[in-house]
């Protein structure tokens, strides 16, 4: 096991990935077990990581059925807190690498900024929709729970230069969780998972768990390949990736039949990845691009209609204690989109009926008096 004293390494950096942590999960149990006794827990997590005797510990399992049934695993906030120490160390240098259109758990880079970008391309590539031009939009089958480990951290290697630093990238990484985990929630929602997309099914070195930051990290280092080959190989101007979803942009369909079967060999022979032939459409862009939650329109974007009618129908049911939270939550999912007055109006009339108040420019609602 390397050192961890000639590394750049400290127990200050630790610290710093316990205040990273905690930011949205200091009210969880674990993380409340964790503080009840913050310093001689933290002291002793870095003891362990000096000393190279560091290991993950117990994981959650749970499954959630919106908007499709799929396993959900939570590290421990114990190994969380070190999720945090190595990608504040990692992610700098890789996200200085990626391209300015690959999207998703990158500073500044959220579901809002590609669906700005993807409307920017198309006026772009259409001169404000006065030319035709056509869009191809892909899904990769079963990402997260096909990713080969061997191949992230060959990718990973060799921009990691400090021993200590590697064996931390390969203790995290190569962690498998279902070694030792507890289910929470009702059991039997684990049948409605299909087998080919639980984590279960998979061999040790293949998978990784949706859910920890770790995974998100490593899937935007995994198709920096194929972002890298949009760009550099088939010169594909108007490109743009949000997590495995990617559209691209062209004049002639023709040309993006064939960058899809260049990209399919590209993603099967580096990755052991493959295109989701369900969820592959090409088609004239004039029809709307449905991206990360919106549909890409002539002069306007508005929220995809099976995320409003899943807003409205949760508002309707949560319970009253939850209901300012959940409310406000998706008033700035809908403003995201630049047409969304009439959705913002409906989601209105909704919270009206229970009692709320809210702002005269629909935008947020207001706790109700006791």
């Amino acid at each position: 096991m390397p050192s961890a004293d000639s590394s750049n390494y400290s127990f200050e950096l630790l610290l710093r990935a316990y205040i990273d942590c905690r930011k949205n999960k200091r009210n969880t149990a674990s993380a409340l077990a964790f503080e009840q006794d913050l310093e001689r827990n933290l002291w002793q997590l870095h003891e362990e990581l000096t000393e190279g005797s560091y290991a993950p510990g117990k994981s959650i399992c749970f499954v959630i059925t919106r908007p499709k049934p799929r396993e959900v695993w939570a590290a421990d906030f114990r190994d969380r807190i070190v999720h945090h120490l190595l990608h504040n160390r990692l992610a700098p240098y890789f996200h200085a690498r990626f391209i300015a259109d690959s999207c998703a758990c990158i500073p500044g880079r959220g579901t809002l900024y590609a669906a700005e970008r993807l409307e920017a391309k198309v006026r772009s590539i259409t001169q404000n929709w006065s030319r035709p031009a056509y869009y191809l939009k892909c899904d990769l089958e079963n990402f997260f729970v096909r990713i080969d480990k061997r191949i992230l951290m060959g990718l990973l290697a060799p921009h990691i230069d400090d021993p200590w630093w590697l064996w931390l990238a390969e203790v995290i990484m190569f962690h498998d969780p279902r070694q030792n985990y507890e289910l929470r929630g009702n059991a039997r929602l684990i049948e409605r998972v299909p087998p080919h997309k639980r984590l279960a099914s998979q061999p040790g070195h293949i998978g990784m768990a949706i859910g920890n930051l770790p995974s998100q990290f490593g899937a935007n280092v995994y198709l920096d390949v194929l972002d890298q080959f949009a760009k550099h190989v088939l010169h594909c101007r108007h490109f743009i990736r949000y997590v495995d979803d990617f559209v691209l942009l062209h004049e002639s369909p023709d040309w993006l039949n064939a960058a899809k079967e260049k990209m399919e060999a590209v993603l099967q022979d580096r990755l052991h990845a493959r295109l989701n032939p369900k969820k592959t459409v090409l088609q004239p862009i004039a029809r709307g691009i449905d991206f990360v939650g919106q549909v890409v329109k002539p002069w306007h974007r508005t929220l995809r209609r099976r995320t409003f009618h899943e807003a409205i129908c949760r508002v309707y049911e949560v319970d009253d204690d939850d209901l300012f939270a959940t409310a406000n939550s998706y008033f700035g999912l809908f403003r995201q989109a630049s047409h969304s007055h009439h959705d913002r109006a409906e989601l209105t009339n909704l919270l009206r009926r229970r009692g709320h108040c809210v702002k005269t420019n629909l935008t947020k609602t207001y706790r109700r008096s006791a």
